[in-house]
């Protein structure tokens, strides 16, 4: 297990990108819940921010994708409007000790051939 962070290191409404090895993953904190998903468009493959740390529409209610404005619910990360409409981003595993927010190494190593 690494971690990526702690959980006031990203503030309530905002979102964080993080890189392990060579894959990129990000954070999202709603309600005082933590989120976690690959940084991988379901419909063409693209990074999803516009800018650095930057995964989330104008309101912080949903997650934006950069390159054709795709909206993903935060909760669940299923897209509900755009080209991707059904699909789902890929939630990663993780888990939560003192505050810090932690995933398995090899499991992230692993994405895009799960």
């Amino acid at each position: 297990m690494i971690t990526l962070c702690h959980i006031n290191d990203i503030e309530e409404g905002t979102s964080k990108g993080f890189e392990i090895g060579n894959k990129y993953v990000f954070a999202v904190k709603k309600d005082a819940q933590m989120y976690l998903y690959y940084n991988y468009c379901p419909h063409l493959g693209t990074p999803l921010e516009w800018q650095e740390d930057r995964f989330l529409d104008s309101d912080g209610a949903l997650i934006q994708c950069s390159t054709h404005g795709a909206l993903f619910l935060i909760e669940t990360g299923q897209c509900i409007l755009g080209p991707c409409k059904g699909k789902s981003l890929r939630a990663i595993p993780f888990v939560m000790g003192n505050g810090f927010m932690m995933v398995d190494e090899e499991y992230v190593a692993r994405l895009g051939r799960i």
